[in-house]
C-alpha cells in the first residue's frame, strides 16, 4: 500500500497498523513521536491505529538531554 510518511510517498508491504510500521522500518516507538492523518497518537495507541491507502503519517524521533 502507499502511504505519505514525513512528506514523501512510500510502498509499504505488510504492515496494518502503525506499530507494524514502526517495527518495520526498525524504528524504536518509545522515541517517536507519531501523527497520523492530523492526529497525535498515544503510544498505547500505536497497535490499534489501523493503516488505509494514502494514509499520511508524521514520524519524529525526539532526543532528550540537558
Amino acid at each position: 500500500m502507499k502511504l505519505v510518511i514525513n512528506g514523501a510517498e512510500r510502498d509499504v508491504d505488510g504492515a496494518r497498523s502503525v506499530l507494524g510500521l514502526i517495527e518495520s522500518l526498525k524504528l524504536d516507538p518509545k522515541t517517536l513521536v507519531v501523527e497520523h492523518n492530523g492526529v497525535l497518537l498515544r503510544r498505547e495507541g500505536l497497535d490499534s491505529a489501523r493503516l488505509a491507502e494514502g494514509d499520511r503519517l508524521e514520524l519524529v524521533r525526539f532526543v532528550g538531554g540537558g
